[in-house]
């Protein structure tokens, strides 16, 4: 066993992590009232799971019953623009899964930290982005960055684009301070300034105060977590977009100091973004399981690509797109239908919908349809 925590965190830098910090248990949990006060603004949507999750979230020892103290690990997926012409992809997106390239780095970070500490297997708990840990106010506690107004994690050197993981470990480390201006922490903003960019940004006001996103106007959520109709007045207001949305952080200035990734546990999945619209509407199972294996776009199933494809086309005004829309107006998905149809009909072409009479004369997706108008 070392004694020496600069020796755990370089060792754990060596396995891929771009950033490594430590911080306490003890005390209260950052970002707890906050989150509870998000929940009961009912800014959460359909995620349900995040309300269940609220006990665990507040009390890590609800979590690993025994930890002290919290390791923060970050990955840098910053890169290049885009040059790409066709519909817009969160970056994130267009890599491996994270949450499956980071695992192997977890696992042998565990593998450290037993050596480290003496301890064994039940004395440490990682997760990426889908456990009960607020990953991000933890982070900021940390000094990976600060919670900007965008409610993102925003790094001194990496910007907004940083994957996030977390361990538990039982043993003590010393903590790491958090970011701080003039030598006082804000919770919310704390290097912003007078800066809003992100919240005049978004395109449908996810973003009603500093820090506080309301997830049912959220671009990422009605286009990823959300799994039903994508109500009307909110379809235009996507614009493009098609697997979630990065204008609140692509506008943050701190991007300037943004780097282009270089961890062994970011992996491009270059092909992505070479898909045309026409590409995506033309998706059969067998296709989309081929070109979206190991992808994080694969948990959002066909139907939901296929539904976000015709609303990026209508907002594209890609009438060349009509005879692909109105194959799908007739789809075996409601979900499909019901969006395939509101897409011909804003590119003009409901009159070619008399040939469609199942989309037409559905019950399902009439009701779907005039719900949402």
């Amino acid at each position: 066993m070392s004694a020496d925590p600069a020796e755990l965190r370089r060792d754990l830098i060596a396995l891929g992590f771009d950033v490594v910090r430590f911080t306490t248990l003890a005390g209260e949990v950052p970002g707890g009232d906050a989150f509870s006060a998000w929940l009961q603004a009912g800014h959460q949507a359909e995620m349900a799971w995040l309300e269940q999750s609220e006990p665990k979230r507040r009390d890590p020892q609800l979590v690993l019953p025994g930890a002290r103290s919290m390791i923060l690990l970050g990955v840098n997926y910053g890169r290049t623009e885009a040059t790409a012409s066709g519909p817009v992809w969160a970056r994130y997106a267009l890599h491996r899964d994270y949450h499956e390239t980071l695992e192997p780095a977890l696992k042998a970070a565990g593998a450290v930290i037993e050596q480290w500490t003496g301890g064994g297997p039940a004395d440490h708990r990682y997760y990426v982005d889908t456990g009960p840990v607020l990953e991000r106010s933890w982070a900021a506690r940390a000094g990976v960055g600060f919670t900007g107004k965008n409610a993102m994690l925003i790094s001194r050197d990496f910007g907004n684009w940083l994957f996030l993981a977390a361990i538990l470990v039982k043993c003590e480390l010393p903590p790491d301070p958090a970011v701080s201006r003039h030598h006082a922490t804000k919770p919310i903003g704390t290097l912003c300034g007078t800066c809003t960019a992100c919240l005049d940004a978004c395109p449908t006001g996810a973003l009603p105060a500093p820090g506080i996103l309301d997830a049912r106007k959220c671009i990422s959520y009605l286009t990823i977590e959300h799994k039903g109709i994508i109500p009307v007045r909110w379809r235009k207001l996507i614009g493009d977009r098609i697997y979630g949305c990065d204008i609140c952080a692509e506008v943050c200035p701190w991007n300037r100091f943004a780097q282009e990734a270089k961890s062994v546990l970011v992996e491009r999945s270059e092909h992505i973004e070479e898909l045309s619209l026409r590409d995506l509407l033309r998706l059969t199972p067998v296709t989309f399981a081929a070109v979206f294996k190991g992808t994080a776009i694969k948990r959002l199933k066909l139907r939901g690509l296929l539904r976000n494809a015709c609303v990026v086309a209508a907002n594209r005004g890609e009438h060349q797109l009509l005879p692909e829309l109105l194959l799908l107006a007739s789809h075996r998905e409601p979900l499909v239908r019901a969006h395939a149809v509101w897409a011909v009909r804003v590119l003009g072409g409901e009159a070619q919908l008399a040939g469609s009479k199942q989309a037409e004369q559905d019950p399902q997706v009439r009701a779907e349809y005039e719900a949402t108008v």
